[in-house]
């Protein structure tokens, strides 16, 4: 296995960054909105065993395929929305949010008895100390499925990649993918896929799968523990899914890209310090899609989603990455 490390052009990478608002992307997936509640604990509840949060703000983001899209605006392109929202208040924030970055919500199909899906996570001293979700994960509906698809026909003219945020809350499904599969056969649009444990089945065929290292072993059922397990596993998902590229992500441990016919290449982290990982999946699949979508070959762009991932790892909460920081560091690795 190769080590990538500091063999890359660092000009080059940053032109293409340049290059990221002429990338034409369109996203689908699950839809969610994500709340933080921040306080400090100095005490355990005489309740019960547990620590008494003391709130001193909210916050309130977006989440799942909405993340990604919010990572795909920071970084320059103005992408296009596919999911399904229920028709409620959080639904409701949603589409403002949306609306609010200059971006057409035509994409986003409403399901009246559907509940949006909101993560609430419980944040003290900077650690996450629970987090509960209001949601279903039942299937969306045949015409909901219907409906995204005809609205990726009418758009597939105007599109270099499309990128599927699976979350495994109903929006991405067999029937979806093989609809999707139809709509790209024989174009040059590139597949892109953020993945779901128990879902795999549903990505033969795609050009790049990013799951991390926890979610590939699911999938291959043995646990990665080193090089050889983790050069097996590359190779397993390659080989069964027949995925042009599998891009492995190993949180502090940087990534490994995996290409049929090519030695797998390691790319170890850029960041400092890990302070969370949320959001860090979004913002791999965001960047990996805009270079793929702005011409760079797999290697360069995986490199790429390793520079932004170091970035947002070092924040504590959902982040996206802003356009001038991706050349900041870049500059200074």
């Amino acid at each position: 296995m190769n080590t990538i490390g500091h063999l890359f052009d660092a000009k080059r990478l940053k032109d293409y960054v340049d290059r990221f608002s002429e990338a034409r992307v369109l996203v689908i997936g699950d839809v969610m909105l994500d709340e933080f509640i921040w306080g400090d604990v100095s005490r355990i509840s005489p309740e019960a065993p547990v620590p008494v949060v003391e709130v001193r703000r909210e916050t309130k983001m977006l989440g799942g395929a909405a993340n990604v899209i919010r990572n795909i605006v920071t970084l320059g392109a103005k992408p296009l929305l596919c999911g399904v929202l229920g028709k409620d208040r959080t639904g409701k924030e949603i589409l403002h949010e949306i609306e609010k970055m200059d971006l057409i919500c035509d994409g986003i199909v409403i399901e009246e008895d559907r509940p949006t899906s909101i993560k609430t996570r419980v944040v003290a001293q900077n650690q996450q100390v629970v987090r509960f979700d209001r949601e279903s994960r039942k299937n969306i509906r045949p015409e909901s499925i219907e409906k995204l698809l005809t609205f990726i026909g009418k758009n597939l003219n105007d599109l270099d990649v499309v990128v599927v945020a699976d979350y495994g809350k109903g929006v991405i499904s067999a029937s979806l993918m093989e609809g999707l599969r139809k709509l790209v056969m024989g174009s040059q649009i590139k597949l892109s896929v953020d993945p779901k444990t128990g879902n795999f089945e549903y990505y033969y065929g795609v050009d790049v799968i990013t799951p991390n290292h926890h979610e590939a072993g699911s999938f291959c059922r043995f646990e990665i523990l080193d090089e050889e397990t983790l050069i097996r596993a590359g190779k397993h998902m390659l080989g069964k899914l027949n995925c042009r590229s599998v891009l492995i992500t190993q949180g502090k441990d940087g990534m490994t890209l995996f290409e049929n016919g090519e030695e797998p290449n390691h790319i170890p982290t850029v960041a400092k310090k890990v302070f969370d990982v949320t959001g860090a999946g979004d913002t791999v699949i965001s960047t990996f899609s805009l270079g793929l979508a702005s011409g760079l070959d797999l290697k360069s762009a995986a490199i790429l989603s390793n520079f932004a991932a170091g970035i947002v790892v070092g924040e504590v909460g959902t982040s996206a990455v802003e356009a001038h920081d991706l050349k900041r560091v870049i500059n200074g690795s």
